[in-house]
């Protein structure tokens, strides 16, 4: 059932919210992401393969432990933008954003008239009819967040253009596929992609857009967290748990 978006209270509020990237659809893994204390997790429904009912019950697991879960859809497909929402996210990631349009075109899927095109529904979100149907379309438009995910050279430069049509709760960083769009795959501290970044971040400022910077290290935390940014991303689940595997058998056979 529709809840208040407690990532958006607390940017609102200019407090700090830490989150990560899960992209293995086991519900006891996102338990254990809201156990250690993250705010939110984004489910990732884009390259990871995730049936709606497990998407379901992703986000199901998130609540028991008041994370708050957004969900990555695949790029251009408005009906994974549904589908998400019907399950219970409180907000989509739109990857590969590189002009207004692809911002409209999640607003018109994500949100209720006046703001948008979202098809009427029951189910999940109106708590099976607890919440009286019209108070639930107020209450979704104002909790559910679109967040656009700039991950391209285009998106980069028409950034301004994006964020002055509003509708835009938050923006991630795609270092990843920046670098390659900037035509140096995976080398994400090149300067060109470092400098796409910062255009990125200073965009959000001018705009009042909340800015989630991509951090993996105390230096980098610290370095966003100077320059005013308040939302973190701090990794995806598969990669944390590689490592501490690896990190906890190279111990043993170091001792």
């Amino acid at each position: 059932m529709l809840r208040p978006n407690t990532v958006r209270q607390k940017l609102a509020a200019g407090e700090d919210v830490y989150g990560l990237f899960c992209s293995i659809p086991a519900p006891a893994l996102v338990e254990m992401i809201g156990c250690a204390g993250y705010d939110f997790v984004i489910l990732d429904s884009e390259h990871a393969l995730v049936d709606p009912q497990q998407l379901e019950n992703l986000v199901r697991a998130a609540e028991v432990t008041g994370l708050t879960p957004f969900v990555r859809v695949p790029e251009a497909d408005p009906g994974a933008v549904l589908r998400a929402l019907d399950a219970g996210a409180m907000g989509v990631v739109i990857p590969h954003v590189r002009g207004r349009r692809d911002v409209d075109e999640a607003i018109r899927a994500g949100r209720y008239a006046p703001q948008g095109m979202r098809s009427l529904n029951g189910g999940r979100g109106p708590g099976y009819g607890l919440i009286d149907p019209v108070e639930y379309l107020a209450s979704a438009n104002a909790e559910i967040m679109v967040i656009p995910l700039i991950e391209d050279a285009e998106g980069v430069d028409g950034i301004d253009e994006i964020l002055a049509g509003g509708g835009v709760d938050m923006v991630l960083p795609g270092p990843g596929d920046l670098s390659q769009s900037y035509g140096v795959p995976w080398q994400t501290r090149d300067p060109k992609v470092q400098e796409a970044v910062r255009r990125v971040q200073a965009a959000c400022v001018e705009h009042g857009v909340p800015f989630a910077a991509m951090c993996r290290t105390p230096e980098k935390h610290q370095e966003w967290r100077g320059a005013g940014v308040r939302a973190f991303v701090l990794g995806e689940e598969r990669d944390l748990a590689a490592r501490a595997l690896r990190d906890h058998l190279d111990g043993l056979r170091r001792a």
